[in-house]
């Protein structure tokens, strides 16, 4: 009983590491509130941006997206978890629908959506579970069409 409570906890842990994870990416990519919640050695990587091996690379990769301008007013929703438990480490499969506003190469606001999924492991350090390896891969990308009077089309 004590060993399935254990996993139900450490389950709801990682549901909230990653709730952190999506609410830091929503605040402008902040790098100061993204770097703790991933390990020293961690490796994070998305199919339509890049790699970064290292909290500190991770920080600069995610806090560089966030003063480009390309992505602002972001709303991740990471959700339909699998998690698995193996004792201190973990692993965890999302779907991923984000909506965002930012500026075009030239200078113009535009409004895109982002389908596609997370696959993540986990690992307990003496502050609580942190994100080892995330992978994002982006299936579809694109713009919402405006109205010259400023509504989706």
């Amino acid at each position: 009983m004590a060993a399935r409570l254990q996993t139900l906890e450490d389950i709801e842990q990682i549901r909230k590491l990653k709730a952190l994870y999506c609410q830091a990416c929503d605040d402008n990519h902040n790098p100061e509130r993204l770097g703790p919640l991933f390990t020293e050695d961690a490796v994070w990587e998305a199919s339509s941006v890049g790699r970064a091996e290292g909290r500190t690379a991770i920080q600069k990769l995610l806090g560089d997206i966030g003063r480009s301008g390309t992505i602002r007013n972001s709303a991740h929703h990471a959700m339909n978890p699998v998690i698995e438990v193996a004792g201190d480490t973990a692993s965890g499969d999302w779907r991923l629908i984000m909506l965002y506003t930012g500026f075009t190469p030239a200078g113009e606001l535009h409004f895109s959506r982002i389908i596609g999924w997370y696959k993540e492991e986990y690992r307990r350090v003496d502050q609580g579970w942190q994100i080892h390896r995330l992978y994002c891969e982006v299936e579809e990308s694109a713009p919402y069409v405006l109205q010259p009077d400023g509504q989706p089309a």
